[in-house]
């Protein structure tokens, strides 16, 4: 395994491992530079969506950087509001535009928008139908979302994306997309930066010689996890990449596994609004 290391989607589709979220980047210059810095790392992946406000500098710093598109994985999503068949289809429009691509690599529903989710799914089907996204998938969705999707689908989501972490371990919808060839992404893999004060986190960090946000990104990594840490900081977007230097025993495993208290940082998909 190493940074460009990448997951079989059902659909064969090479997803990498590892990528940059560009969550809250909402300063120009500062994302259209973590972007570039993370690309000359070595990352292969960028998240973005149309919440984010940040497509048109995605897409800039993609064009500008000397790594071909085709090698470049980029997901977006439709945001709550946009959501419904035609909605999500204008809405997808627009977020090409901004950024200035032929096509996006995977594109996702945000939130499932009691309702609106199915059919938002449904437009992302079509989407993909016309090759115009190389992925279908959804975000912070439960199994039960899901298991309605499945009820219209031709095509099953390939990729969930959801909080995870050692404090909130999934376990239960892992093993759900597990069992339907659903990749699983996590989005705030780091809780926000809550997990990394944790003893145990830290105690291991000093066993291995590594950050505490290196032993948590390496552990979501073994467990088959798809992450995507954000910062703005190059020194932080090198740190993070630098997790394949060494491995988690076993039993490093399972003390991790057992910080879960399925305490999350986010909101929970049965309970949100649209001011997140």
């Amino acid at each position: 395994m190493h940074l460009q290391s990448t997951k079989r989607l059902e659909n064969g589709v090479e997803m990498p491992l590892f990528g940059l979220g560009v969550y809250k980047m909402t300063d120009r210059d500062e994302t259209i530079s973590s972007i570039t810095k993370a690309l000359q790392v070595g990352y292969r992946a960028i998240d973005t969506a149309s919440l984010y406000f940040n497509e048109v500098e995605v897409g800039e710093a993609i064009r500008h950087s000397n790594v071909p598109r085709e090698e470049i994985f980029v997901t977006t999503k439709v945001w709550n509001t946009d959501q419904g068949y035609d909605n999500t289809l204008r809405a997808f429009e627009a977020s090409l535009k901004k950024l200035a691509m032929e096509y996006v690599d995977l594109y996702l529903t945000h939130w499932p928008v009691a309702d609106k989710f199915v059919d938002t799914y449904r437009a992302i089907e079509r989407l993909y139908d016309e090759k115009l996204i190389r992925v279908p998938g959804v975000s912070n969705h439960h199994s039960h979302h899901l298991e309605q999707i499945f009820t219209k689908a031709n095509t099953a989501p390939a990729v969930n994306q959801v909080e995870m972490h050692p404090y909130l371990s999934q376990q239960d919808l892992r093993a759900f997309c597990a069992e339907h060839n659903i990749a699983v992404t996590a989005w705030s893999p780091l809780g926000r930066g809550g997990v990394l004060t944790d003893d145990t986190i830290q105690a291991l960090a000093v066993k291995h010689g590594k950050t505490p946000a290196q032993i948590v990104l390496r552990w979501h990594l073994q467990h088959g996890i798809i992450v995507i840490p954000k910062s703005v900081k190059s020194h932080r977007i090198e740190e993070n990449a630098q997790i394949f230097d060494f491995e988690l025993s076993a039993q490093d495993m399972l003390t991790l596994d057992a910080l879960n208290q399925n305490k999350r940082f986010g909101k929970d998909p049965d309970n949100f609004t649209f001011d997140i």
